[in-house]
């Protein structure tokens, strides 16, 4: 009698359609279901938007300059430390919540942003942060080769310093290392 060979192949026929059927079966059903209502509890008194920051600068001259944003309008003005302290104390009185922001130009010392930062924590200046712009991606640029651009090989620092343009042939390279030239585009 013959010996009866393994059979090493899977029928996945039955499997797809055990799963087309599930999957028609959860397509009708889907709609039918009608999603969980919650009802929320309602407040007598809605939410306030938040208070637009108020803005210090730190000018390049290190001079400070405050900025009040209200209602599509902002006013700056020129101000002292001292100034600047009694306006942010004034305004934090009427609202508490209004946050603090410093922002400098990317020249400006940063021992100077430290020096109005510190002020303002000393007289107790609350939520006083720093103000920055985002970073935008770079670019990766790829140098394109232009035409017209030639090879141009220069000796290191020697008595001459001539340049000559690559020759045509494969030499080039040998001469390069027997010489010790630098390559220059």
């Amino acid at each position: 009698m013959r010996a009866r060979r393994l059979m090493n192949e899977i029928n996945i026929v039955p499997y797809v359609d055990v799963m087309l059927v599930l999957l028609v079966i959860f397509m009708v059903t889907a709609p039918l279901v009608n999603p969980g209502v919650v009802d929320l509890p309602s407040v007598g008194k809605s939410s306030q938007p938040p208070a637009t920051p108020l803005e210090v600068i730190v000018r390049r001259d290190q001079t400070l300059m405050l900025r009040e944003r209200d209602k599509g309008r902002a006013d700056e003005r020129a101000v002292s430390t001292a100034q600047l302290v009694a306006a942010l104390r004034e305004l934090q009185k009427k609202n508490p919540d209004q946050p603090v922001v410093i922002s400098a130009d990317k020249d400006v010392r940063y021992e100077a942003v430290l020096k109005v930062m510190d002020e303002l924590q000393r007289q107790n200046i609350r939520r006083v942060g720093l103000l920055v712009k985002p970073a935008t991606p770079r670019k990766k640029s790829t140098p394109q080769p232009s035409e017209g651009r030639r090879l141009s090989i220069t000796r290191p620092q020697t008595s001459s310093a001539s340049t000559r343009t690559a020759p045509a042939s494969g030499s080039a390279s040998a001469r390069l290392r027997e010489v010790g030239m630098a390559l220059k585009l």
